[in-house]
């Protein structure tokens, strides 16, 4: 199973200073596909703290997406503590949620030796066991727990056929266990080595209770890139099944090896001929996906197809494998009553059927994504903003924003250079009978490289650039430099909730 694992318009209005309200851009057009993971940049570059002065700043360029109640006595509304970065990662389950931007609630810090929000540390989801091809490897803490059970189910089986063993025999199954999903492991590495193959990025590789997941960040460009990408994986498990069966023909049957090369076989075997199965999530349903996406020229109805086809399966998985095994079908004696292994048929089929209508219904939320991300665009939602010198007591910064019909104060030195941002958090905090003796200088943070934003920047490019440097605003600035306003976290996230919230 692989996990597919995230252009602006131009500005609507000529070159003109902070006091006017530049015209949101117009609706984007429409569908555009976007990929659905998104890589994780990250940049530690540095700047001052801004110089105080008392001279008078040049006026800034500004834009914004909607106008503010003129008695509104701050730059913008209440805060909302719960609003971050939207991550597109947020909507699959098996994707740990790496990075999100601070809190608008936080507790304000001066300005002077603050350094930048630190990106949260990555969650690694297990164990690291290596780096092939540069992609890092974790066996998660479930897998310990489908080693025990394999060591067990295997080692009854070894003492049926080879009862001289003895307890050496659960060894021998833990080996089995860990030979197993080092062949798991090659399917996944199969898919990673073609993502890379077709400069996909891939986050990382992790083997957990039911097999393996290659998490790559970017979706395939093109169907056939799509269909060889979920192909190579049921491919490579059909190789090994085939050199283990080859295998088997030169060690004599009935011995530890013989079994242990017939177990790995059709265990191989097992795992090409379900992840075949056209349903997502799947390696079968991605292809089938990518047949759908061929025929109609659009990925969204492959997805659609193959996501119902997975639930469907899914249906089936939980009332026909029990029956299979009740009617000795899948090689067992046929059973009249209901025992402990009638009970354990039921419980697999029902995890198993859990997991597929899960994947398939995450991978329609995540074609809505795509769908829907390119709505998310910098001009679009950016705040208009006024300049204010640093030593500006916060009174009469908000007075000026008012009286601009601005949300947002941009801190500027004498050269009408931006040099931090005032947080809105910050200023909620202020009392207004402290708001006089209060200087902006003291509620701003400073601006990092990262902070700054091209107003061009949509969809994934977007969320790239707010999770590689987390903050509460941007400094969005158009091509030639010029400053046209301010990005707040919370207004993307309000954005992206709103635009998930309309039907495809």
């Amino acid at each position: 199973m692989v996990e597919s694992g995230g252009s602006g318009q131009p500005r609507p209005d000529s070159e003109e200073p902070a006091e006017r309200h530049a015209t949101p851009a117009p609706p984007p057009a429409a569908h555009q596909e976007t990929p659905t993971e998104v890589p994780d940049p990250s940049t530690d570059q540095r700047h001052g703290t801004p110089e105080e002065t008392t001279d008078e700043p040049k006026p800034a360029q500004a834009g914004t997406a909607d106008e503010p109640k003129p008695q509104d006595p701050r730059p913008a509304g209440a805060p909302d503590p719960a609003a971050r970065t939207p991550d597109p990662a947020d909507l699959h389950p098996d994707r740990p949620h790496a990075h999100s931007t601070p809190a608008l609630g936080e507790t304000p810090t001066p300005t002077k030796g603050r350094r930048r929000p630190s990106r949260p540390p990555e969650t690694r989801g297990g164990l690291l066991m290596g780096r092939p091809f540069g992609v890092p490897v974790y066996v998660a803490p479930s897998w310990f727990l489908v080693a025990a059970l394999i060591t067990w189910v295997f080692g009854g089986q070894l003492d049926r056929v080879l009862p001289e063993l003895g307890a050496i025999r659960y060894l021998v199954a833990l080996f089995f266990a860990v030979a197993f999903y080092a062949s798991v492991l090659v399917h996944e590495l199969a898919h990673t080595i073609a993502a890379l193959r077709f400069k996909l990025p891939v986050r990382r590789i992790q083997l957990q209770f039911f097999g393996g997941v290659s998490e790559i960040e970017k979706e395939a460009e093109t169907p056939g890139r799509e269909f060889v990408l979920a192909f190579v994986g049921p491919l490579l498990s059909l190789v090994l099944a085939g050199l283990f069966y080859l295998a088997m023909q030169t060690v004599e049957p009935g011995t530890v090896p013989g079994v242990l090369l017939a177990g790995l076989m059709i265990s191989n075997l097992i795992v090409a001929i379900f992840n075949l199965l056209p349903g997502l999530p799947l390696d079968g349903g991605r292809m089938l996906r990518a047949v759908v996406w061929k025929i109609t020229g659009k990925p969204m109805t492959g997805t659609i197809a193959a996501a119902w086809v997975g639930r469907a399966l899914a249906v089936s998985v939980l009332i026909g494998l029990p029956l299979l095994t009740q009617s000795g079908a899948l090689g067992s004696e046929a059973e009249d009553s209901v025992g402990m292994d009638t009970v354990l048929d039921a419980l697999l089929a029902a995890i198993l059927a859990a997991i597929i209508w899960t994947g398939a219904g995450n991978s329609l939320r995540m074609a809505r994504l795509r769908e829907h991300l390119p709505e998310l665009r910098a001009r679009n939602l950016t705040r208009r903003a006024v300049p204010v010198e640093t030593n500006t007591p916060l009174s009469e910064a908000l007075r000026r924003a008012n009286d601009a019909g601005a949300r947002a104060l941009v801190v500027v030195d004498a050269h009408g250079e931006p040099v931090s941002l005032v947080r809105e958090a910050a200023i909620v905090g202020v009392p207004e009978h402290r708001r006089p003796w209060v200087a902006v200088s003291g509620l701003a943070q400073d601006l990092t490289e990262g902070m700054r934003v091209s107003a061009e920047l949509a969809g994934e490019d977007l969320l790239d650039a707010l999770r590689a440097t987390p903050a509460t605003e941007y400094l969005v600035i158009e091509e030639t430099g010029e400053i046209y306003g301010v990005l707040s976290a919370a207004d993307v996230e309000r954005a992206f909730v709103k635009a998930m919230a309309r039907p495809s």
